[in-house]
């Protein structure tokens, strides 16, 4: 099992910053990749960025490319999501999560942390 917990939401006004925490614990070295998901009110679930464990290798979704950027310390303990040029189309709540090696995909989900965006 791994258990994963965000912090560093928070309401910002547009252009701002934000940097999410995701302290990950129990079996992390399990955890194959590690990623961001956002869900906005009325909206499904959408994916945010992800970093690979082994290669250190990230991908974003277009929306947030070039703003948003994903990392990790070195003992892949937690990960992080630092936001610049904030808008008010990426409030959401942010949840972080983690994809198990015998998992297709991300399988451990964090309780979510708000993000709220003024205009």
């Amino acid at each position: 099992q791994v258990q994963l917990v965000e912090s560093g939401g928070g309401l910002v006004q547009a252009g701002g910053s934000l940097r999410l925490s995701c302290a990950a614990s129990g079996r992390t070295s399990s955890a194959n990749d590690m990623g961001w998901f956002r869900q906005a009110p009325g909206k499904e679930r959408e994916f945010v960025a992800r970093i690979m464990r082994n290669t250190g290798n990230t991908y974003y979704a277009d929306s947030v490319k070039g703003r948003f950027t994903i990392s990790r310390d070195n003992a892949w303990s937690t990960v992080y999501l630092q936001m610049n040029n904030l808008k008010p189309e990426d409030t959401a709540i942010y949840y972080c999560a983690a994809k198990s090696t015998y998992s297709a995909d991300f399988n451990y989900w964090g309780q979510g942390t708000q993000v709220t965006v003024s205009s």
